[in-house]
C-alpha cells in the first residue's frame, strides 16, 4: 500500500524501492525515466524513542524537554499509518526514523525464539515487516491521469507524498538491541513493550551498555526511484441481458517477499472461483444476466497502483456502469470466522450469501451464525447481527470506493480476537509469509480458503444475477443516524455555541431515509408483479448510483482521490461521525468565531446536507423532478 523498501537495517541488507506503474491491457509498455538515487548523505545522530510516531508521542518527548533536532526516531509500528510516523517526525526536526514492531502488539509478548516461528504462529525475533510509506494510491507521477507512455508526468523532483527523512524497517531483534541500551528518563507505561528491558527515553545510549556512550545511529537506506512496468490482468465474462452492466472482483498478485497469505491466499480463491465459472461457461448452461470482470491488479504493494490506474483510465464507464466490486485482498487471515467489510448496501448480500454456506469447523453452523459468536452488534432494525466493518484505504477497493463512488466489499476469514491480541497475523509483510506457515499455523487443510470462495462467489452469482440487485439502500439510514447522533452528542454544544445549527442536517438525513423507504417498497411491489424490463433497469439503477452520490471532488481539497463525504478519512478527530465535520471541528474548535476555519465548518456542514438531499432525490421515483 504505499512504496517503500524491504529492509534489514542491522543486517546490513541493502534493498531497493521501485515505482512501478501499472499498464492497462492493450498497453505492454513505457519508456523509462532516470531512476532518481537515494541521497548519498545519510542521517547521523543520537537515538531516541519515540513510542509509535504519533504527533502526541513527539509532543511528549517536547515535554521531557528531550531535543529532538538531528536525532533518529526509533518508533514501533502502530498508533498512525506507516508514512505519519516520517511526517511527523519531521516537523520536529528529527533527521531519521526506524519503525520495529514490538512483540507485546504483534506476539502477545512472546519473543524468544522457541516461542515464535516455527515453534507457533508469532513473529520471530529477524521478521522485518516491509510496507509502503507513500502517502497517498496511484501513481506518485500521473496523479488522476492513467500512466500511459504518452501521459504527461511530473517531475521526480516535485512527486509528492514520500517520506520527509529516510525511514526504515527492522526487526525487533535489532530494535531490542538498540532501545535496551538507550539512556535517559524511562518511558511511560503506555509505552512499554515485550522486549524484556525498561524502555528508556534517550536521546543517546547509556553508560556500560553495549555500544560507547554518546554514541550516534547511522540510518543507510538503499532504495532507488524508478519507472517500471506493471500490469493488469482481466478476465471477462459477458452477460447475457445486460452486458453493460458489470461486477467486479479483485484481488492484487504482487507480494512483500513470498506472499503466500498476502496476496496468494486471495488470488488462489480468485483463480478457483474463475474455473468454475468458466467451467460452467463451457458447459453453455449459464452465462450471468451482469457481465462479471475479474481482475489481478499489479503493483498494489507499491501504493494501489494497479487498481488505481484501472480507475482513472476507465472512469467514466466504470462510473456508468459499475454495479459493485468485490475485494478479496487476503483471503485467510486465520481459520475462526468470517470477517467483511463494506458499505452499508452490500450488508444485505453478504448476509444471505453467508446464511445458506456452512462453516468449516466442526460446529455444524452455518457461516452467518459461526460468524455472529466473534463478531456482531446490536442493530434498531435487524436485532443482533454480525458486524460488518467500513473500507478505509488498505487495499484495491480504495479507488473504487473514495473515487468511483461504487458499492465495495472486502472479504476474509480471520482470527478469533478474544484469544490474541495481534492486530494483524504476525509474519504479514514479512519473509516468513510462507506457504508452510499458512498451512501449519493459519489455515490446515485449507478449509476457510474454500470457505471464502464460496461465499465471495454466492455474493458474486446474486449481484450477477439476480433481476433485481440485491442491494438494500435503507442499511445506510442506520450509519446516517448513527453519525447524527454522534455529532449532536459530541459537536452540538460546540456548534451551537458558533450559532451553527445541525437541523439541516437532521432534516436531510430525515428525508433520505423516507426515500429509501419508499424505493424498498416500489421494488417489493415490482418482485410481486411482472415487471417489463425498463422498469426493472430504472429501479436497479437507482441503487447502483446511489453511492455516487455521496461523492464531492471539492469536498476535501486537501485529499488526494478522497471525494465520499461519508467514508474519507478522520484525520484529526476520534468521534465516529461524518468525518469532513468532524475533521472541520477539530480544527475550529480552538479559533474564534468568525474565522476562516468557521466557516470551514459551514461548508463541510453544507456539503453534507447537500449530498443527503441528492441521495435522497436518486432514490425517488424516476418521474419525480
Amino acid at each position: 500500500m504505499r512504496p517503500w523498501c524491504r529492509s534489514c537495517c542491522s543486517a546490513g541488507g541493502t534493498p531497493h524501492l521501485a515505482w512501478t506503474r501499472p499498464r492497462p491491457p492493450s498497453t505492454r509498455c513505457c519508456s523509462p525515466s532516470p531512476a532518481r538515487s537515494s541521497p548519498t548523505t545519510w542521517p547521523l545522530g543520537l537515538l531516541v524513542y519515540a513510542n509509535q510516531g504519533t504527533e502526541e508521542d513527539f509532543k511528549e518527548l517536547q515535554s521531557q524537554n528531550i531535543t529532538l533536532n538531528g536525532t533518529i526516531a526509533l518508533t514501533r509500528y502502530g498508533g498512525t499509518g506507516r508514512g505519519a510516523k516520517a511526517v511527523n517526525a519531521a516537523k520536529h526536526g528529527v533527521a531519521g526514523v526506524l519503525v520495529y514492531t514490538d512483540p507485546a502488539d504483534i506476539n502477545d509478548g512472546q519473543s524468544l525464539p522457541n516461542q515464535t516461528f516455527p515453534h507457533s504462529w508469532g513473529l520471530p525475533p529477524s521478521g522485518v515487516e516491509r510496507g509502503s510509506y507513500y502517502e497517498y494510491f496511484g501513481d506518485p507521477l500521473t496523479p488522476y491521469l492513467p500512466a500511459h507512455p504518452s501521459s504527461f508526468r511530473l517531475d521526480p523532483a516535485d512527486a509528492s507524498g514520500f517520506p520527509p527523512i529516510p525511514t526504515q524497517p527492522i526487526g525487533f531483534e535489532d530494535a531490542q538491541r538498540l532501545l535496551c541500551n538507550l539512556g535517559g528518563a524511562s518511558a511511560p507505561t503506555a509505552w512499554q513493550g515485550a522486549l524484556g528491558c525498561d524502555y528508556k527515553l534517550g536521546p543517546g545510549f547509556r553508560s556500560g551498555g553495549n555500544f560507547t556512550e554518546g554514541s550516534q545511529v547511522n540510518v543507510s537506506v538503499h532504495n532507488r526511484l524508478e519507472l517500471r512496468n506493471s500490469s493488469n490482468v482481466l478476465g471477462i465474462i459477458h452477460g447475457a441481458v445486460e452486458p453493460d452492466r458489470y461486477v467486479l472482483y479483485g484481488n492484487h498478485r504482487d507480494s512483500w517477499v513470498h506472499g503466500a497469505v498476502d496476496p496468494s491466499s486471495g488470488t488462489a480463491v480468485l483463480l478457483e472461483l474463475s474455473r468454475v465459472l468458466g467451467t460452467m461457461l463451457k458447459k453453455g448452461t449459464w452465462r450471468p444476466r451482469r457481465s462479471i470482470v475479474f481482475a489481478s491488479w499489479g503493483a498494489e504493494e507499491f501504493g494501489l497502483i494497479g487498481s488505481t490506474e484501472f480507475a482513472e483510465e476507465f472512469f467514466n464507464k466504470l462510473q456508468e456502469r459499475t454495479v459493485a466490486y468485490i475485494n478479496v485482498d487476503i483471503s485467510v487471515f486465520a481459520n475462526a470466522s468470517l470477517r467483511a467489510q463494506g458499505t452499508p448496501p452490500v450488508q444485505s448480500v453478504i448476509f444471505s450469501a453467508a446464511k445458506q454456506i456452512q462453516a468449516p469447523d466442526p460446529s455444524d453452523l452455518s457461516i452467518y451464525d459461526n460468524w455472529i459468536r466473534y463478531f456482531n452488534r446490536s442493530s434498531p432494525v435487524y436485532g443482533v447481527v454480525p458486524s460488518l466493518g467500513s473500507l478505509v484505504a488498505g487495499s484495491d477497493y480504495a479507488p473504487f470506493i473514495h473515487y468511483l463512488g461504487i458499492s465495495s466489499m472486502d472479504l476474509a476469514y480471520t482470527y478469533d480476537r478474544s484469544k490474541t491480541s495481534a492486530r494483524i497475523y504476525p509474519t504479514y509483510h514479512t519473509a516468513f509469509d510462507t506457504f508452510g506457515y499458512m498451512d501449519k499455523f493459519l489455515d490446515p487443510g485449507f478449509s476457510s480458503h474454500q470457505a471464502v470462495a464460496r461465499t465471495a462467489g454466492s455474493v458474486l452469482l446474486r449481484l450477477s444475477d439476480s433481476l433485481f440487485l440485491p442491494l438494500n439502500v435503507s442499511d445506510y439510514s442506520e450509519t446516517l443516524h448513527s453519525f447524527l447522533q454522534a455529532a449532536q452528542q459530541d459537536l452540538g454544544d460546540l456548534l451551537q455555541t458558533h450559532n451553527i445549527s445541525l437541523e439541516p442536517l437532521v432534516t436531510a438525513v430525515e428525508k433520505f431515509e423516507e426515500a429509501a423507504a419508499a424505493l424498498n417498497q416500489r421494488i417489493s411491489a415490482a418482485q410481486k408483479d411482472n415487471p417489463d424490463p425498463l422498469q426493472v433497469r430504472m429501479l436497479n439503477d437507482q441503487m447502483m448510483l446511489l453511492e455516487r452520490t455521496f461523492l464531492n471532488p471539492r469536498a476535501f481539497p486537501e485529499e488526494r482521490y478522497y471525494s465520499h463525504v461519508l467514508w474519507a478519512p478522520r484525520h484529526t478527530s476520534s468521534i465516529a461521525t461524518f468525518p469532513g465535520l468532524a475533521n472541520a471541528c477539530s480544527q475550529a474548535k480552538d479559533m474564534p468565531h468568525g474565522s476562516a476555519a468557521w466557516a470551514e465548518v459551514q461548508r463541510q456542514l453544507s456539503i453534507l446536507v447537500t449530498a443527503l438531499e441528492g441521495a435522497a432525490a436518486t432514490l425517488r421515483p424516476v418521474a419525480d423532478l
